[in-house]
């Protein structure tokens, strides 16, 4: 079982940048492919991008290409999500997540993640 903690939110103007972390502990992180998704105020989860075990593949969704990066380090045991040229419409709580897989280049687009982090709130105004 792996405990996932998200840090790096918070409130950005227009443009600007911000970089989530999720810090993974209580198993091997390197066996977990990773994930992040979103939730907009009134709207459903949403997923933002995800990475496979061995970081070898990523893979986003449409909106964001090109301005978010997902990365992990599996030394550190994190996942990150650097955030660039943020806008008002990517406003919402930030979800890690973390799936155990055997395949070292899957990644997984759908909220099929047995666990999650708390959230952090990243708020972008115009």
């Amino acid at each position: 079982q792996v405990q996932l903690v998200g840090s790096g939110g918070g409130l950005v103007q227009a443009g600007g940048s911000l970089r989530l972390s999720c810090a993974a502990s209580g198993s091997i992180f390197s066996n977990y492919a990773m994930g992040w998704f979103r939730r907009a105020p009134g709207k459903e989860r949403e997923f933002v991008a995800a990475i496979s075990r061995s970081a070898g593949n990523t893979y986003y969704t449409d909106s964001v290409k090109g301005r978010f990066a997902i990365s992990r380090d599996n030394v550190k045991n994190t996942v990150f999500l650097q955030m660039n040229d943020l806008q008002p419409e990517d406003t919402a709580v930030y979800y890690c997540a973390a799936e155990r897989t055997p395949f070292p280049f899957m990644v997984i687009r759908t909220p099929d993640y047995d666990y999650w982090g708390q959230g952090t709130q990243v708020t972008v105004s115009s």
